[in-house]
């Protein structure tokens, strides 16, 4: 094995455990800002006020990242993320917590991973051998979907156990092993040309742009994601949760084994794409990999009545993320000079996540005031679509699932034959 793979294995674990340990300080904020509020648009809030720094800041931050060290950009930026984390501790401590400190907080921490994640990805480029990197995104994968699956059961243990603060002091202890050993078992190599040559942060936001205007088919590939992520944030990201209690009858066993199921089948797809076995046809691989998330994944949960089908959907949505995922990253590494990685994935980054905060306040909304009330009447429309999903509580929220599963997986098949995107497989 490259010994420099072997090193960004390290590394990977290293930052696993400490993304283990601050999604956990996310869910447990969640708990507990929803112990004090019981409020659904409050925790959509929390989400709201990270990605919003997060996008306008990723327009500029890329020319920062190509100019700099990567790696000092990331032992700042995780620091000041971290001190945010003790700043809450200490406000905790002390009963002094509210919830705007929260808000603020997830902003600050927005505007961090706006440097981080950019250098992150530039950083893998730097040490991780070309032949790698889809194995790389299948790693990912995997570590995230673990996360994903262990964070709510091991949360809830330490919550019960010792409270905010027994889970915030464990998140501190993962950032503090992360953090050793990127600073002393990491070596990101930086070429001269590295070093500052873009003083404009405008400049660079503009030269990251226009890379994309004039790479047709990556920027079609950006745009894409973008609405396909505005699309999965319509419902995953706030709906489900209310949609699967409604339906099931409050039954928190249920919407723990279909978050469970969306996890491992994360999980099972990182895995394959570690191993290496994807389609060479990466723009294929992304498009019918979306496909079938959105036909399969949506769709069924929206039809959905029982905790098997609602299971085999979340599994059907997420198998198909890490292939997505993989996809997307050879193709930006191999099109996308290695100079300008910063900035282009910077900007990348600021359009194809900025879909992701309106989605989720809009997901709320229509939920709420729009397809919840709708299906309350009486009339042809209503009577197909309850003949569909039912006509339980949640059933407006059911057809919001049917609603992305349509127009996400036509999207994708639209996309896919796309001229620019047609383009960009013959290159």
């Amino acid at each position: 094995m490259d010994h420099n793979f072997k090193k960004y294995i390290i590394f990977w674990l290293s930052q696993s455990v400490s993304q283990l340990g601050s999604a956990m300080t996310s869910f447990a904020l969640i708990l507990w800002v929803y112990s004090i509020k019981h409020s659904a648009m409050t925790v959509s809030l929390m989400s709201f006020c990270n990605y919003v720094p997060y996008v306008i800041v990723s327009l500029f931050a890329g020319a920062i990242v190509d100019a700099h060290s990567k790696k000092k950009i990331m032992l700042v930026s995780d620091s000041i993320a971290a001190g945010c984390t003790a700043f809450v501790l200490i406000l905790s401590i002390t009963n002094s917590l509210q919830i705007w400190h929260i808000y603020l907080v997830n902003g600050i921490i927005g505007v961090m991973n706006a440097f981080q994640a950019p250098a992150s990805s530039v950083a893998i480029g730097k040490i991780v051998p070309k032949d790698k990197l889809s194995n790389v995104s299948g790693m990912n994968s995997f570590s995230g979907n673990l996360i994903t699956v262990l964070t709510p059961v091991i949360t809830a243990f330490l919550f019960a156990l010792g409270g905010l603060k027994c889970v915030i002091i464990i998140d501190l202890v993962s950032f503090i092993a992360a953090f050793l050993v990127l600073l002393l078992v990491i070596s990101i190599p930086e070429k001269k040309s590295d070093k500052k040559e873009y003083h404009s942060v405008f400049a660079g936001c503009g030269e990251g742009y226009g890379f994309l205007l004039r790479n047709k088919g990556i920027f079609t590939i950006v745009l894409t994601m973008a609405l396909l992520n505005f699309f999965s944030r319509l419902t995953y990201e706030n709906i489900l949760s209310p949609m699967i209690l409604s339906r099931s009858g409050d039954n928190s066993f249920v919407l723990g084994a279909v978050n469970a199921a969306m996890g491992i089948g994360g999980i099972i797809g990182g895995i394959i794409v570690s191993a290496g076995k994807i389609s060479k046809d990466h723009v294929k691989m992304i498009y019918v990999s979306a496909g079938i998330s959105f036909l399969l994944g949506d769709l069924m949960m929206g039809v959905g009545r029982n905790v098997i089908m609602w299971s085999f959907a979340g599994l059907a949505a997420s198998f198909p993320i890490a292939f997505i995922n993989a996809g997307q990253n050879v193709i930006l590494y191999k099109k996308v000079p290695e100079k300008m990685q910063g900035r282009v994935f910077a900007v990348r980054n600021a359009i194809q996540y900025s879909t992701i905060p309106v989605g989720i306040l809009l997901g709320g909304f229509l939920a709420d005031y729009v397809f919840e009330p709708f299906m309350l009447k009486d009339n042809a429309v209503t009577r197909v679509c309850h003949a569909l999903v039912g006509s339980m509580p949640g059933s407006g929220m059911a057809v919001m699932f049917l609603c992305t599963g349509l127009l996400g997986s036509l999207f994708s098949y639209f996309s896919f034959k796309c001229k620019a995107v047609s383009e960009l497989r013959k290159g």
